[in-house]
Protein backbone atom coordinates (compact mmCIF):
# COMPACT_ATOMS: atom_id res chain seq x y z
CA UNK A 1 0.00 0.00 0.00
CA UNK A 2 1.34 3.85 -0.89
CA UNK A 3 2.45 6.02 1.74
CA UNK A 4 -0.09 8.55 2.69
CA UNK A 5 1.26 11.39 3.36
CA UNK A 6 -0.15 14.78 5.05
CA UNK A 7 0.69 16.54 2.23
CA UNK A 8 -1.26 14.50 -0.03
CA UNK A 9 -4.38 14.54 2.51
CA UNK A 10 -4.59 18.21 2.28
CA UNK A 11 -4.06 18.50 -1.45
CA UNK A 12 -6.89 15.95 -1.58
CA UNK A 13 -9.04 17.92 1.18
CA UNK A 14 -8.57 21.40 -0.52
CA UNK A 15 -9.54 19.96 -4.10
CA UNK A 16 -12.70 18.09 -2.41
CA UNK A 17 -13.81 20.22 0.66
CA UNK A 18 -13.99 16.55 2.15
CA UNK A 19 -13.16 15.90 5.74
CA UNK A 20 -10.03 15.22 6.56
CA UNK A 21 -10.86 11.27 7.54
CA UNK A 22 -12.52 10.82 4.44
CA UNK A 23 -9.65 12.08 2.87
CA UNK A 24 -7.14 10.19 4.27
CA UNK A 25 -9.80 6.92 3.75
CA UNK A 26 -10.28 7.57 -0.01
CA UNK A 27 -6.08 7.93 -0.34
CA UNK A 28 -5.72 4.21 0.89
CA UNK A 29 -8.54 3.02 -0.83
CA UNK A 30 -6.75 4.41 -3.97
CA UNK A 31 -3.88 3.58 -3.35
CA UNK A 32 -2.22 7.56 -3.49
CA UNK A 33 -3.51 8.04 -6.82
CA UNK A 34 -5.19 11.73 -6.35
CA UNK A 35 -7.73 11.31 -8.99
CA UNK A 36 -8.28 8.24 -7.97
CA UNK A 37 -9.15 9.52 -4.44
CA UNK A 38 -11.39 12.29 -5.94
CA UNK A 39 -13.42 9.85 -8.41
CA UNK A 40 -14.26 7.38 -5.17
CA UNK A 41 -15.24 10.79 -2.62
CA UNK A 42 -17.63 11.86 -5.69
CA UNK A 43 -19.12 7.86 -5.73
CA UNK A 44 -19.40 8.89 -2.38
CA UNK A 45 -20.92 11.87 -2.43
CA UNK A 46 -18.37 13.30 -0.09
CA UNK A 47 -16.98 15.87 -2.63
CA UNK A 48 -18.43 17.96 -4.92
CA UNK A 49 -17.45 17.87 -9.06
CA UNK A 50 -14.48 19.32 -9.78
CA UNK A 51 -12.80 20.59 -12.68
CA UNK A 52 -9.55 18.40 -13.91
CA UNK A 53 -6.29 20.32 -13.01
CA UNK A 54 -8.42 23.98 -11.41
CA UNK A 55 -7.13 23.76 -8.56
CA UNK A 56 -3.60 23.52 -9.73
CA UNK A 57 -1.06 26.07 -8.28
CA UNK A 58 1.30 27.64 -10.72
CA UNK A 59 2.40 30.89 -11.54
CA UNK A 60 3.31 33.61 -14.34
CA UNK A 61 0.71 35.12 -17.50
CA UNK A 62 -1.63 33.90 -19.95
CA UNK A 63 -1.68 36.30 -23.00
CA UNK A 64 -3.81 37.32 -25.44
CA UNK A 65 -3.96 39.17 -29.10
CA UNK A 66 -6.40 39.49 -31.70
CA UNK A 67 -6.49 40.91 -34.67
CA UNK A 68 -9.91 40.90 -36.41
CA UNK A 69 -10.47 37.48 -37.57
CA UNK A 70 -7.57 35.82 -35.64
CA UNK A 71 -6.69 35.49 -32.23
CA UNK A 72 -3.95 33.92 -29.58
CA UNK A 73 -3.67 32.68 -26.63
CA UNK A 74 -0.26 32.21 -24.72
CA UNK A 75 0.79 30.76 -21.80
CA UNK A 76 4.54 31.59 -20.17
CA UNK A 77 4.97 29.91 -16.68
CA UNK A 78 7.44 31.39 -13.72
CA UNK A 79 7.90 30.03 -10.17
CA UNK A 80 6.50 33.11 -8.26
CA UNK A 81 3.55 35.51 -8.74
CA UNK A 82 6.58 38.06 -8.01
CA UNK A 83 8.33 37.57 -11.27
CA UNK A 84 4.43 37.95 -13.06
CA UNK A 85 4.32 41.30 -11.79
CA UNK A 86 7.61 42.03 -13.26
CA UNK A 87 7.82 44.80 -15.92
CA UNK A 88 10.41 42.74 -18.08
CA UNK A 89 8.30 39.28 -17.31
CA UNK A 90 5.34 41.01 -18.87
CA UNK A 91 7.07 42.74 -21.33
CA UNK A 92 8.14 39.30 -22.82
CA UNK A 93 4.59 37.68 -22.66
CA UNK A 94 2.84 40.61 -24.22
CA UNK A 95 5.25 39.74 -27.05
CA UNK A 96 5.73 36.22 -27.46
CA UNK A 97 1.66 36.98 -27.74
CA UNK A 98 2.12 39.45 -30.51
CA UNK A 99 5.30 37.15 -32.62
CA UNK A 100 2.49 34.31 -32.02
CA UNK A 101 -0.24 36.06 -33.92
CA UNK A 102 1.74 37.39 -36.74
CA UNK A 103 3.66 34.12 -37.78
CA UNK A 104 0.59 31.97 -37.00
CA UNK A 105 2.79 29.70 -34.57
CA UNK A 106 0.78 26.05 -33.66
CA UNK A 107 2.61 25.08 -30.46
CA UNK A 108 5.53 26.27 -27.92
CA UNK A 109 7.98 24.99 -29.58
CA UNK A 110 7.47 25.90 -33.08
CA UNK A 111 6.90 29.81 -31.46
CA UNK A 112 10.40 29.50 -29.46
CA UNK A 113 12.15 29.43 -32.96
CA UNK A 114 10.58 32.51 -33.99
CA UNK A 115 12.79 35.85 -34.39
CA UNK A 116 12.44 37.78 -30.94
CA UNK A 117 12.28 41.87 -31.91
CA UNK A 118 15.39 42.31 -28.87
CA UNK A 119 16.95 39.94 -31.35
CA UNK A 120 17.63 35.70 -31.83
CA UNK A 121 14.77 33.61 -30.95
CA UNK A 122 12.19 33.78 -28.77
CA UNK A 123 13.17 30.56 -27.20
CA UNK A 124 17.00 32.68 -26.15
CA UNK A 125 15.46 35.33 -24.94
CA UNK A 126 13.34 33.24 -22.83
CA UNK A 127 16.60 31.88 -21.69
CA UNK A 128 18.03 35.29 -21.03
CA UNK A 129 15.35 36.32 -19.01
CA UNK A 130 15.92 33.21 -16.73
CA UNK A 131 19.63 34.36 -15.94
CA UNK A 132 19.05 37.85 -15.71
CA UNK A 133 15.53 37.34 -13.30
CA UNK A 134 16.91 34.60 -11.31
CA UNK A 135 13.58 32.27 -11.67
CA UNK A 136 12.82 29.71 -13.94
CA UNK A 137 10.58 30.20 -16.78
CA UNK A 138 8.37 28.23 -19.61
CA UNK A 139 6.91 28.92 -22.63
CA UNK A 140 4.30 26.42 -22.18
CA UNK A 141 1.73 26.27 -24.66
CA UNK A 142 0.08 28.46 -27.41
CA UNK A 143 -3.45 28.76 -29.37
CA UNK A 144 -4.99 29.94 -32.48
CA UNK A 145 -8.26 31.00 -33.37
CA UNK A 146 -9.52 32.72 -37.00
CA UNK A 147 -12.73 32.86 -38.97
CA UNK A 148 -13.20 33.64 -42.47
CA UNK A 149 -15.37 35.72 -41.80
CA UNK A 150 -16.33 37.54 -38.37
CA UNK A 151 -14.00 38.20 -35.41
CA UNK A 152 -12.23 37.08 -32.44
CA UNK A 153 -12.99 38.54 -29.48
CA UNK A 154 -10.50 38.26 -25.83
CA UNK A 155 -11.08 38.43 -22.50
CA UNK A 156 -8.74 38.67 -19.85
CA UNK A 157 -9.61 37.65 -15.97
CA UNK A 158 -7.67 38.97 -13.19
CA UNK A 159 -5.71 41.10 -15.28
CA UNK A 160 -2.48 42.20 -14.47
CA UNK A 161 -1.80 44.35 -17.42
CA UNK A 162 -3.89 44.81 -20.86
CA UNK A 163 -4.10 41.67 -22.40
CA UNK A 164 -2.21 39.73 -19.59
CA UNK A 165 -3.54 37.69 -16.49
CA UNK A 166 -4.90 34.27 -15.03
CA UNK A 167 -7.52 33.26 -16.85
CA UNK A 168 -7.21 33.75 -21.26
CA UNK A 169 -10.47 33.34 -23.58
CA UNK A 170 -10.67 33.51 -27.22
CA UNK A 171 -14.26 33.87 -28.67
CA UNK A 172 -14.62 33.39 -32.38
CA UNK A 173 -17.90 34.21 -34.17
CA UNK A 174 -18.39 33.42 -37.30
CA UNK A 175 -20.90 35.30 -39.51
CA UNK A 176 -22.10 38.50 -42.12
CA UNK A 177 -23.07 40.30 -38.59
CA UNK A 178 -21.37 44.06 -38.06
CA UNK A 179 -18.63 44.10 -35.66
CA UNK A 180 -20.89 46.15 -33.50
CA UNK A 181 -22.61 43.46 -32.82
CA UNK A 182 -20.25 40.76 -32.88
CA UNK A 183 -17.91 42.28 -30.12
CA UNK A 184 -19.84 42.99 -27.36
CA UNK A 185 -21.59 39.43 -28.09
CA UNK A 186 -18.19 38.13 -28.12
CA UNK A 187 -17.24 39.68 -25.23
CA UNK A 188 -20.24 38.68 -22.76
CA UNK A 189 -19.81 34.74 -24.32
CA UNK A 190 -15.82 35.29 -23.19
CA UNK A 191 -17.21 36.27 -19.98
CA UNK A 192 -19.46 32.91 -20.07
CA UNK A 193 -16.57 30.90 -20.29
CA UNK A 194 -14.48 32.37 -17.77
CA UNK A 195 -16.38 32.01 -15.32
CA UNK A 196 -18.13 28.82 -16.27
CA UNK A 197 -15.38 26.55 -17.65
CA UNK A 198 -17.00 24.27 -20.30
CA UNK A 199 -15.08 21.47 -20.93
CA UNK A 200 -15.88 21.69 -24.96
CA UNK A 201 -18.20 23.14 -27.84
CA UNK A 202 -21.00 21.29 -27.90
CA UNK A 203 -21.74 17.35 -25.81
CA UNK A 204 -20.40 15.95 -28.77
CA UNK A 205 -16.88 17.53 -28.70
CA UNK A 206 -16.38 16.30 -25.26
CA UNK A 207 -13.06 13.69 -24.57
CA UNK A 208 -14.32 10.25 -24.43
CA UNK A 209 -12.66 9.31 -21.34
CA UNK A 210 -13.80 12.05 -19.37
CA UNK A 211 -17.75 10.91 -20.44
CA UNK A 212 -16.70 7.13 -19.37
CA UNK A 213 -15.14 8.41 -16.47
CA UNK A 214 -18.32 10.27 -15.12
CA UNK A 215 -20.39 7.28 -15.96
CA UNK A 216 -18.20 5.10 -13.74
CA UNK A 217 -19.07 7.67 -10.75
CA UNK A 218 -22.57 7.06 -11.78
CA UNK A 219 -23.11 3.62 -12.04
CA UNK A 220 -21.18 3.88 -8.56
CA UNK A 221 -23.56 6.46 -7.04
CA UNK A 222 -26.76 4.49 -8.66
CA UNK A 223 -25.96 0.79 -7.80
CA UNK A 224 -26.23 1.52 -4.11
CA UNK A 225 -29.54 2.84 -4.68
CA UNK A 226 -30.84 -0.58 -4.50
CA UNK A 227 -33.13 0.19 -7.70
CA UNK A 228 -34.08 -2.83 -10.22
CA UNK A 229 -30.98 -2.73 -12.71
CA UNK A 230 -33.28 -1.38 -15.40
CA UNK A 231 -33.83 1.65 -13.70
CA UNK A 232 -30.35 2.03 -12.50
CA UNK A 233 -29.33 1.85 -16.26
CA UNK A 234 -31.56 5.05 -16.86
CA UNK A 235 -30.28 6.95 -13.70
CA UNK A 236 -26.54 6.57 -14.67
CA UNK A 237 -28.03 7.69 -18.60
CA UNK A 238 -29.28 10.86 -16.80
CA UNK A 239 -26.33 11.60 -15.19
CA UNK A 240 -24.22 11.46 -18.30
CA UNK A 241 -26.52 13.23 -20.51
CA UNK A 242 -26.84 15.95 -17.33
CA UNK A 243 -22.75 16.13 -17.06
CA UNK A 244 -22.55 16.74 -20.72
CA UNK A 245 -25.05 19.58 -21.02
CA UNK A 246 -23.53 21.10 -18.01
CA UNK A 247 -19.93 21.25 -19.06
CA UNK A 248 -20.51 21.81 -23.08
CA UNK A 249 -20.60 25.34 -23.98
CA UNK A 250 -23.21 26.03 -26.21
CA UNK A 251 -25.98 24.35 -23.70
CA UNK A 252 -24.31 26.12 -20.51
CA UNK A 253 -27.07 28.31 -19.17
CA UNK A 254 -25.62 31.52 -20.17
CA UNK A 255 -24.08 33.26 -16.64
CA UNK A 256 -26.15 36.62 -17.52
CA UNK A 257 -29.21 35.48 -16.65
CA UNK A 258 -28.66 31.55 -15.68
CA UNK A 259 -31.49 30.64 -17.69
CA UNK A 260 -30.89 30.90 -21.59
CA UNK A 261 -28.35 27.96 -23.11
CA UNK A 262 -25.29 30.55 -24.56
CA UNK A 263 -26.68 28.74 -28.38
CA UNK A 264 -29.89 30.43 -27.75
CA UNK A 265 -28.32 33.67 -26.94
CA UNK A 266 -25.86 33.30 -30.13
CA UNK A 267 -29.58 32.37 -32.28
CA UNK A 268 -31.22 35.72 -30.47
CA UNK A 269 -28.57 37.55 -31.18
CA UNK A 270 -28.35 36.63 -35.30
CA UNK A 271 -32.33 37.08 -35.00
CA UNK A 272 -32.09 40.59 -34.03
CA UNK A 273 -29.24 41.66 -36.07
CA UNK A 274 -30.93 40.14 -39.37
CA UNK A 275 -27.55 39.22 -39.93
CA UNK A 276 -25.84 35.05 -39.47
CA UNK A 277 -23.89 34.63 -36.40
CA UNK A 278 -22.61 30.87 -35.42
CA UNK A 279 -19.92 30.07 -32.33
CA UNK A 280 -17.32 28.17 -34.25
CA UNK A 281 -14.96 27.79 -31.18
CA UNK A 282 -13.10 29.21 -28.18
CA UNK A 283 -9.68 28.97 -25.96
CA UNK A 284 -9.41 29.02 -22.48
CA UNK A 285 -6.23 28.94 -20.72
CA UNK A 286 -6.16 29.14 -17.00
CA UNK A 287 -2.91 30.00 -15.55
CA UNK A 288 -1.39 26.23 -14.73
CA UNK A 289 -4.20 23.97 -15.34
CA UNK A 290 -3.06 20.39 -15.94
CA UNK A 291 0.71 21.63 -15.31
CA UNK A 292 1.68 18.47 -13.64
CA UNK A 293 1.49 15.97 -16.22
CA UNK A 294 1.77 17.96 -19.00
CA UNK A 295 4.84 19.46 -18.96
CA UNK A 296 6.27 20.29 -22.23
CA UNK A 297 9.75 18.80 -23.39
CA UNK A 298 10.49 22.52 -25.19
CA UNK A 299 10.00 23.82 -21.51
CA UNK A 300 12.43 21.63 -20.14
CA UNK A 301 14.73 22.24 -22.94
CA UNK A 302 14.88 25.60 -22.07
CA UNK A 303 15.46 25.31 -18.33
CA UNK A 304 18.17 22.88 -19.26
CA UNK A 305 19.81 25.36 -21.44
CA UNK A 306 19.65 27.96 -18.80
CA UNK A 307 21.33 25.79 -16.58
CA UNK A 308 18.50 26.10 -14.06
CA UNK A 309 17.08 22.58 -12.18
Amino acid sequence: MAEITAAAVKELRDRSGAGMMDCKKALAEANGDMEAAVDWLRAKGLAAAQKKSSRTAAEGLVGVAVAGAKGVAVEVNSETDFVAKNDQFQDFVRTVAEIALKSGAADAEALGAQAHPAGGTVAEKLVSNIATIGENQTLRRVAQLEVNQGVVVSYVHNAAAPGLGKIGVLVALEGDAPADVLEPLGKQIAMHIAAAFPLALSAADIDPAQLERERSIAAEKAAESGKPAEIVAKMVDGAVAKFAKENALLSQLFVMDNKTPVADVVAKAAKDAGASISLKNYVRFQLGEGIEKETSDFAAEVAAAAGVA
